[in-house]
């Protein structure tokens, strides 16, 4: 918190604002984006060119600041490559995280003050 009298000064994004698509103008290609992201379970690297083009359609529509897409992480040098799901092995053997752990532990409201005194 901050008890000064002087205002708080609040900065603007570094990149602009993104309004909203009111028209629909990259509508299709932001589905085409989610579905996408939806058939191949979250993995971002395999919808890399369908982010693509729905940044630049909303470049192309004033929908966000006019940007080189290298600086937004779509150069090849920053290209995901070699990417592997993971593919749950230990968990359909019985692994289950914390389980090792034999001491029981106590949470901040349940120590003795005895303990908060030391």
């Amino acid at each position: 918190m901050n008890f000064s009298g002087s205002k708080q000064h609040i900065k603007p994004p570094q990149r602009g604002i993104f309004p909203l698509d009111h028209d629909s103008d990259c509508k299709q290609a932001m589905e085409e984006y989610l579905a996408c992201l939806r058939n191949s379970h979250d993995m971002h690297h395999k919808c890399r060119d369908l982010s693509k083009e729905y940044l630049q359609c909303r470049m192309d529509n004033q929908l966000m600041a006019q940007e080189n897409l290298d600086n937004l992480g779509f150069s090849e040098k920053q290209k995901v490559v070699g990417a592997q799901e993971y593919d749950n092995a230990k968990e359909r053997e019985g692994y289950v995280a914390g389980k090792h752990i034999s001491k029981s532990s106590e949470w901040w409201w349940q120590k003795s003050k005895k303990d908060w005194n030391q």
